[in-house]
């Protein structure tokens, strides 16, 4: 079997063409063809123009005459893809510089020295560069990944965003739809806070003059109804996200309207600071001492998603209504991403949408201004935006208007799919047959971890078999003692002998410690 050893020849730094015949013998022993190299390159004379002519029958017959089938192969090829080099070399001589690169074969990293000097070269945007890279890749069969340095320019930026999505382009560009509607709400609960401070007082600002207000009495349930339409609005849109075909790119429309929406409203939330609409409102403004108190405050506000339902209470976000903004949009995806004959569910929405909005002014907790911008600006945008998306392919896609004034548009909808989506649903879940396997590969599982756990107790059975056995062995010989000592009246006597002159011993030493001390005591007297 021949070795194939990397070497700098791998990415030859001049045509093969014009190899001598020392370099065609570099070359050999570096491709791993080391026992021909003196027979082709030494006796024979070949150079590199000579080699880059041999044929397969050159290498068969007089007077090379190789005898190993694999490595007539084996070389052939090589020549072959060195034939690819030359060519590259001959067309695009100026296109490769020696200056950059970094090449990881298959052993690790590896940096390529030759002559004491890095190995490095500058990589082309080129297709016959390309190609050339991928003929010398695996020229000797090596595994070789080549890492090329570019220059990124504002051209290459936007062939890559407009080049047709694939799965992964797809749930990268939804992933970042849905962090900047996050950060974009977010942003919108901490203005809220601010304006919540800036609150005019009710006894200098009573409430400005409203038609519609003035006309519709106080109705103190009104705006809880209205959170819990937008609620059951929320459910109707969570199902068919489910069971849409197209979920993904829902979401991510959905997410870049959301978020640029509610952008615009902290814009003018923030800017006019309207007096409390109702009398009723108990609105006063709280200096909060910190900037981590406010934090504090718009975290709560964005984890209760603004609602009053979830113990959230704010004034001052009046210009323009959330609540509204949020039910016409709802309104809006449920009956364009629902089929034309779905009338139950266009008028239900429809009908839920526009109380939602009566309840909101019945419950006095915005002007109608705020109402009638919200449902203007929400439902325009919406519209807007997938007018644009439904005729992108009359639109020149590549035009720069359209990168330069709608750039969240063109990045989100360019190389996906263009035009109306289709309204196609399916099951969420897995077919029968994949629910089936993995149901067959969960008690495969669970039988497995039943088949170790009875192991494990038949184990510990055997581990207590024998100390049981030991405990009646250790009992019996006990007993065997007693009933020896029973059957013996020798031994019984021996040990009651023996015991008898153990405590005479014990006697004798006695008296003589205490005789002992009697004579000390008479010679200190």
């Amino acid at each position: 079997m021949i070795s194939t050893p990397i070497s700098s020849h791998s990415l030859p730094d001049i045509d093969p063409d014009e190899w001598n015949c020392e370099q065609v013998h570099d070359w050999l022993k570096s491709a791993g063809f080391e026992q021909y190299a003196h027979q082709i390159a030494v006796e024979h004379k070949i150079d590199g123009k000579i080699l880059l002519l041999l044929t397969e029958n050159d290498l068969r017959e007089k007077p090379l005459q190789l005898s190993i089938l694999g490595d007539i192969k084996r070389l052939y090829a090589a020549i072959g893809k060195l034939k690819i080099v030359s060519s590259s070399f001959r067309n695009n001589s100026d296109d490769l510089t020696n200056d950059s690169q970094s090449i990881y074969s298959n052993n690790g990293c590896r940096s390529f020295a030759e002559n004491g000097g890095s190995f490095a070269r500058d990589l082309i945007n080129n297709d016959s560069i390309r190609q050339r890279i991928n003929a010398a890749q695996n020229l000797n069969g090596i595994s070789i990944q080549v890492y090329e340095h570019r220059r990124i320019d504002r051209s290459n930026v936007i062939e890559q965003i407009e080049a047709p999505d694939t799965q992964m382009k797809c749930m990268i560009k939804t992933g970042l739809a849905a962090l900047y509607c996050s950060i974009s709400l977010l942003l919108t609960s901490f203005v809220m806070v601010i304006v919540h401070d800036r609150v005019p007082d009710m006894k200098t600002y009573p409430p400005l003059p409203d038609i519609v207000l003035d006309s519709i009495p106080l109705i103190p349930w009104a705006f809880q109804v209205c959170e819990i339409l937008a609620s059951a609005l929320g459910f109707t849109w969570l199902l068919v996200l489910i069971f849409h075909k197209h979920r993904t790119i829902l979401l991510r429309r959905m997410f870049s309207l959301t978020g640029t929406v509610f952008l615009l409203r902290c814009v003018t939330m923030l800017i006019t600071s309207l007096s409390v609409p109702g009398v009723h409102l108990e609105c006063f403004s709280q200096t909060y001492v910190s900037f981590s108190d406010k934090i504090k405050q718009a975290l709560r506000i964005w984890y209760g998603m603004g609602m009053s339902l979830r113990g959230v209470r704010t004034c001052g976000d009046y210009m323009f209504s959330g609540h509204t903004t949020v039910v016409t949009l709802l309104n809006h995806f449920v009956t364009e991403y629902t089929p034309d004959d779905w009338y139950y569910i266009h008028t239900a929405s429809w009908v839920m949408n526009l109380f939602s909005v009566f309840f909101i002014l019945a419950g006095h907790e915005h002007y109608s201004i705020d109402v009638f911008v919200a449902f203007y600006i929400s439902s325009r945008l919406f519209l807007y935006y997938h007018t644009m998306a439904y005729h992108a392919k009359s639109m020149a896609v590549s035009d720069g208007r359209t990168r330069i004034w709608f750039p969240l548009f063109w990045f989100f909808e360019s190389g996906g799919q263009v035009g109306r989506v289709e309204n196609e649903y399916e099951w969420p879940l897995p077919d029968g047959e994949t629910l089936k396997k993995l149901w067959n590969g969960l008690l495969k599982l669970i039988s497995a971890a039943v088949s170790f756990e009875n192991l494990k107790m038949k184990f510990w059975r055997q581990e207590l078999v024998v100390i049981d056995k030991r405990a009646i062995i250790i009992n019996d010989n006990s007993t065997s003692n007693a009933k020896s000592m029973k059957k013996s009246p020798k031994l019984k006597q021996y040990s009651t002998t023996h015991n008898e002159e153990s405590d005479l011993l014990a006697v004798h030493s006695e008296k003589k410690v205490r005789q002992s001390k009697m004579n000390g005591k008479t010679k200190n007297s």
